[in-house]
């Protein structure tokens, strides 16, 4: 039998074999192409203008696009890949023209998939995962193509990158499931105090305070996860457009402890400052959201502080982009959460927060910011949350064009460095 792209076929075969799969990429594509056209003014027909430049077009595309041939069902080794554009060679590694289709494929479903464009003569459609440190999810579609009389069957296969949808899917997925866990769990605790308070507690004065002392923590448990939720919300609904105001950074920080101040001491806790003089450190930020962030990082740090303990707050009011981006390097493991895009000549004002708790382990460095993501072993009563602290962070600071960064260890604990641009001075 002819192969219409082997390098043995004739030049009518290879244009042939082109413009009839110009005709079928058109129609995937919605455009139409046509196989063929009246002869141009140098009477030069479409087949032949297809020819030389249509293989380039291909490899401009940005899906992966395979034509295979074969012949009869009962050959499994008889399925062949004739051409692979650019995409499909780097996403399958394909160093050679032509070979068999198992070299490059292997996925029983995607190969299933072929086989019913190719002998049924049937559009199919089939999920491939290809496997790796992150997992990538691809939408596989086998077309069947016209077949020359006497020539093997032909079909094309297109790959689409569905990571982003899956990964968005489950996203929100775990966001619903976490989001009505959490509720729930405060809800029943209400509904059983009550049923009891309408039962037998009744007539027990001690009973009844004890228990609507719980049942307004289990209350104000709810309120703070549904301010959350809608706080997160409010920051991504506008985490497109950049903050127009200033704020002095040092001024916010010293409100922020002010604030902790009674749950610090609860714990006897001490914060230990570094902070510039007023004014020197003015960040080109919305005061409130920034007010979230450092709240966030210092609530966090006093609850995975020993009684007793410090925690650290620093303030530097002018670095530049890689300095600001930059680990301190004194604990083992560090991750970049969030990286802004590194602008020539960008200067940012930087907020550290050390604690010397438990510490993270690497492996969850960098998930922290994940809504209701909690680090196993840590989760427990005297250290409560939402769970959504850290991404309200991570959201705030996209919108600021800044940047996150943590860095921890077991048992010496943990730092957060968030950084926003600088702003004008308050005097400039």
């Amino acid at each position: 039998m002819s192969d219409p792209l082997s390098s043995k076929a004739g030049p009518r075969s290879i244009g042939a074999a082109f413009a009839a799969l110009a005709e079928r990429l058109g129609v995937i594509l919605g455009r139409g192409v046509p196989a063929t056209a009246t002869a141009g003014p140098e009477g030069v027909g479409a087949e032949a203008a297809f020819t030389p430049f249509f293989p380039a077009m291909l490899d401009l595309l940005p899906d992966p696009l395979i034509l295979i041939q074969g012949w009869e069902r009962q050959d499994a080794g008889a399925r062949r890949f004739i051409y692979a554009n650019n995409a499909a060679r780097d996403l399958l590694r394909i160093q050679r023209p032509q070979a068999a289709l198992t070299t490059a494929i292997r996925a029983p479903e995607v190969l299933d998939a072929v086989d019913v464009a190719l002998f049924d003569d049937t559009p199919s459609q089939a999920d491939y995962v290809i496997r790796g440190v992150q997992d990538r999810f691809w939408r596989a579609s086998a077309l069947p193509l016209p077949q020359p009389l006497g020539a093997p069957r032909l079909a094309l296969l297109t790959l689409r990158d569905e990571t982003e949808i899956r990964r968005s899917e489950r996203t929100r997925a775990d966001f619903l499931a976490n989001a009505s866990h959490e509720l729930r769990t405060p809800l029943a605790s209400l509904t059983g105090f009550i049923e009891t308070l309408r039962g037998h507690a009744r007539e027990d004065p001690e009973a009844r305070e004890r228990f609507l002392g719980i049942m307004h923590i289990q209350a104000e448990r709810m309120r703070g996860l549904i301010d959350d939720l809608m706080s997160l919300s409010r920051i991504e609904l506008s985490e497109h457009i950049p903050p127009s105001g200033q704020a002095d950074m040092v001024s916010v920080v010293i409100d922020v402890l002010d604030a902790l101040g009674p749950l610090a001491k609860t714990r006897s806790v001490t914060f230990q400052t570094r902070l510039p003089s007023p004014g020197e450190a003015v960040a080109a930020a919305d005061r409130g959201q920034i007010v979230q962030v450092i709240q966030n990082l210092v609530e966090n740090a006093i609850k995975y502080t020993a009684d007793g303990g410090s925690v650290m707050v620093e303030v530097i009011g002018d670095l530049a982009t890689a300095d600001a981006g930059t680990a301190v390097g004194d604990l083992p493991a560090r991750f970049s959460i969030l990286t802004p895009d590194r602008a020539t000549g960008k200067r940012y004002v930087v907020v550290r927060v050390r604690d010397f708790g438990p510490g993270i382990d690497r492996n969850h460095l960098p998930r922290l910011t994940e809504r209701f993501y909690r680090v196993e072993g840590q989760k427990v009563r005297d250290r409560p949350g939402t769970g959504l602290g850290l991404a309200i962070v991570k959201h705030i600071l996209n919108r600021h064009r800044g940047g996150l960064i943590v860095e921890s260890g077991l048992g010496v604990g943990t730092r957060f460095t968030a950084y926003v641009p600088k702003g004008e001075a308050a005097g400039a």
